[in-house]
Formats: C-alpha cells, sequence, structure tokens
C-alpha cells in the first residue's frame, strides 16, 4: 500500500519529466546475442528521492533483489518470477518511471573461447562428439544461419531448444514412432510429438512412407545433445505430425487445406509447407488452400512455405500467398540455388544446399563450384522406413522452409516479442535482423537476405 500511495502523489509534470529521463538514459537490451543469466535482469535507478520508492515499485513486480541493498546504491539484480523471460522483464521495465536502464545480465568469458555457446554433442558421421559441425554447414555462422547462438539465447532464457512451442509438419508423415513396419527414428528418441494425424490414410498413425517429412521434420527439431546423429534448430519444440502427401510425395489442395485446419485447431503455432503447386496454378484455382491459409493467420498461426524449385523469377503457391513466409535456397556460397524460385514477394532465404545460380552482379556465386548438399537423418529407400542415416543429394526449398519455421518457433519462444506475438510481428523480426544479401532490399533472388537464428532471437 505504502508504494502506491507513493506513486499517486507524484504531480503530472514529475511523472512526464521522469518518463523522458527513463526513455533517454543508459542502453536498451539492444540487439545483442551474447548470453545472460536466466531469470537476472540488472535494473539501474534514477538518482533523486524517488530512488526508494522506484526500488519498491521493482520489488512489487515481482522481482526481488538477489540481496539486500544500502539505500544510497542505485542498481539492483533483480530475480524473475517463474514464467517470465528476460526479454519481455526488460522491456515492462524500460517503461517503469525513475528508471535509467534495465538490461540482461550478461555474461563474461575466458578470452579465447566462444561465448555463451553450447556445443552439441552429436557426432554426425564421425565417432566424436560434435562430429555434427562437419556436416551441418547450414547451422553454423557465415554460411549458415547462425544456430549455436540461438541455442545460446534459449537456453539463457530457460526455453532451450524453443521449449513450449508446437510446429505443425504438413507432408509425406514422419518417422516419429514404431508401428508395424514402421519404425521411429533413431534421432528423435527425446523429440516430442503431438497429436498426430494422417489425411491420406484417414487415421492417426501419420508414419513416413517417403522420407521427405522426416528430413523436414529433423530439420526442425531433431534432438540435440543425445550424442546420437545430427542436430535440430528448435530441438525443444512439440513436431505434430500431419500427413497430406502420399508416397509418391504428392498431395491435393482440399487434402491440404484440411491439414492446415486441422493443426490451428490443435493448437499448432508454426505450420511448415515444404511443397508447393506448378507455377502455373493461380489463386483462383485453389481456394480451400488459401481460405485455410487466412484461417491460420487471422488465428495467429505462422505459415512458412518454400519457393519452389523451378528456378523461376516467380514464387508457387502456397509461398506465393501474401500471409505466408515465402523462403528461397541458397548455398553454402550464401548465393541463390540454381533451382530456387525467387520473384516480387520473396521474404527471405535459408539454405537448401546445391549448386550456385548464375548472378554476374554477385560475388558469392560460382556456379562452376560443386557444393554440399543439405544433411539430416531420414530413411534412404522407401522400401525400407527402418533403415536410418544421412543420405546424400537432398537439397531444395523444402529445406530452406524448415529452417525458417524452426527459427520461428525460437522466435516465438525466446519472449523478444512479447508471449503471444503475431505472424506479421514474427516475419518482421525475421526480416529485419537478417543478412542482406543481393544489394538492395527487399530484392527478388534473397528477399530480406538470409536468416539469422542469432539474431532474430537475441533480447
Amino acid at each position: 500500500m505504502t508504494t502506491l500511495l507513493t506513486i499517486r502523489r507524484l504531480t503530472a509534470a514529475t511523472l512526464v519529466a521522469l518518463v523522458a529521463l527513463a526513455a533517454s538514459a543508459g542502453p536498451s537490451a539492444g540487439a545483442s546475442a551474447a548470453p545472460y543469466r536466466a531469470g537476472e535482469v540488472i535494473v539501474g535507478y534514477q538518482p533523486g528521492p524517488l530512488l526508494m520508492a522506484t526500488r519498491a515499485v521493482a520489488g512489487a513486480w515481482g522481482a526481488p533483489p538477489t540481496a539486500p541493498t544500502s539505500a544510497a546504491s542505485q542498481e539492483d539484480v533483480l530475480h524473475l518470477s517463474a514464467g517470465e523471460s528476460v526479454p519481455q522483464a526488460v522491456a515492462r521495465l524500460q517503461r517503469r518511471p525513475g528508471i535509467a536502464y534495465a538490461v540482461p545480465n550478461y555474461l563474461a568469458h575466458i578470452a579465447g573461447t566462444t561465448p555463451g555457446q553450447w556445443v552439441p554433442n552429436d557426432p554426425g558421421k564421425t565417432h566424436s562428439p560434435g562430429g555434427w559441425e562437419q556436416m551441418q554447414w547450414n547451422f553454423l555462422p557465415g554460411f549458415g544461419i547462425n544456430v549455436p547462438n540461438a541455442w545460446a539465447n534459449l537456453r539463457a532464457d530457460g526455453r532451450p531448444g524453443g521449449r513450449g512451442v508446437v510446429v505443425a509438419v504438413l507432408d509425406t508423415g514422419v518417422a516419429y514412432r514404431d508401428w508395424h513396419q514402421f519404425r521411429r527414428s533413431p534421432d528423435f528418441n527425446t523429440t516430442r510429438f503431438a497429436a498426430p494425424y494422417d489425411f491420406v490414410a484417414r487415421n492417426a498413425y501419420p508414419l513416413d512412407r517417403q522420407g521427405h517429412g522426416t528430413f523436414v521434420t529433423g530439420t526442425i527439431a531433431e534432438s540435440t545433445g543425445n550424442g546420437i546423429g545430427l542436430t535440430g534448430i528448435a530441438y525443444g519444440a512439440t513436431i505434430m505430425p500431419v500427413r497430406v502427401l502420399d508416397a509418391s510425395g504428392f498431395g491435393d489442395a482440399a487434402t491440404i487445406g484440411r491439414g492446415i485446419r486441422y493443426a490451428v485447431g490443435h493448437r499448432a503455432r508454426v505450420i511448415n509447407l515444404s511443397l508447393e503447386f506448378d507455377p502455373s496454378v493461380t489463386a483462383g484455382e485453389i481456394p480451400s488452400i488459401l481460405s485455410a491459409i487466412d484461417y491460420a493467420h487471422r488465428r495467429g498461426v505462422v505459415v512458412v512455405g518454400a519457393s519452389g524449385n523451378e528456378g523461376e523469377n516467380q514464387m508457387a503457391y502456397p509461398a506465393r500467398d501474401h500471409s505466408v513466409i515465402s523462403v528461397g535456397a541458397t548455398t553454402r556460397d550464401r548465393c541463390l540455388a540454381d533451382y530456387s524460385n525467387g520473384g516480387h514477394g520473396l521474404d527471405l532465404v535459408a539454405p537448401g544446399g546445391g549448386q550456385d545460380a548464375t548472378i554476374g552482379s554477385d560475388p558469392n556465386c560460382h556456379s562452376e563450384r560443386s557444393l554440399p548438399p543439405i544433411f539430416q537423418m531420414t530413411f534412404g529407400n522407401p522400401a525400407h522406413p527402418d533403415r536410418f542415416g544421412f543420405p546424400g543429394g537432398w537439397f531444395g526449398t523444402s529445406m530452406a522452409a524448415a529452417h525458417v519455421a524452426g527459427v520461428a518457433a525460437l522466435v516465438i519462444a525466446s519472449g523478444v516479442l512479447g508471449p503471444h506475438p503475431s505472424p506479421s510481428a514474427v516475419l518482421a523480426r525475421l526480416e529485419a535482423t537478417a543478412q542482406p544479401l543481393g544489394g538492395t532490399r527487399p530484392n527478388s533472388s534473397y528477399g530480406y537476405g538470409l536468416l539469422d537464428a542469432g539474431a532474430a532471437t537475441a533480447p
């Protein structure tokens, strides 16, 4: 009661002055991807007679100091209540009168080490912990999407790997469990699954008959740090396997539309569509798909789509729809892949593997080079959906879209946009933090640039 009474007696002029001071004094949390202590915020107070009052406000807000401080002290380290993210707390505190700054409690490190990065022990094809880095160039900084920094950000914020977010994978199915001749992928041993459904076979067992859906799911959320296989971007997220494509990789508009509505109804936060119609298909010819996408968008679900693999300057549907985050593909050279569709409205690019396109104005592009594909654990032979490995030759905008879906889940889980960010807010965040490619942005080849998971999840 004392705190509330003190605040109410402030004059309007004093409040305005304090708000102005708080807005201009000291650094904000910024866009740094540096690691910080989970659940802690450093708060500095404006000097003067309101010091004790502002400290009392911070305490009443639910974040008492970690230790008693003297009345003369102008800084506290606050412990956050359970479930409160550091970015959310920083944003809320910075808006309070009398607070000079509110920042994460950043971590220093011994010179020469990589700050804050958690290096999973997944061996890839090697027999050594961390061998995944030799295969998953697409996850590394530089020519990839900088996933290690994103992992550090989410671990610091108490949401490792995007925990708490449900990602629906509408595809050929997923090797998510043992059933008859099917086997669970060995590298899904700690991956969470929920609300599976098969719209092709019309049962509750959407097991993969082709390998594509398992590959895409692995990129998004393969178990990570388990000493097996490779790593997944949002390894802590929950996957909703929804089978809408048959064993040949084909599916019709009505089935896909039903799958989208099912995912929304079962509380997916992100839907991945690593599929495309022929570029000649128009919006008027797939109303069931577009109405389902609009339904998802209006209910706050992020929908991600592959731009298509025809090498054209026009995207295929569903990625061409304005409510879908459209994703083209890049190579290890940070060049547009030669198969990737682009065009007006392309939002982002992410690694898809394969060869460089011939773009004379882009110094990153070297079409004569032989470049690696994307690797992930799946079965290489559809006749044997129980024999898993790392088959080569997998590349495409399907893989690129999965990267964006995984990072979208991390952004939502991180809290950098608040607890319930809209699809438009998530897209804006991904675009604003992307690494520019191809000159001005957006452009028809790269959109706003190469996805950067570390920057997108930074406080």
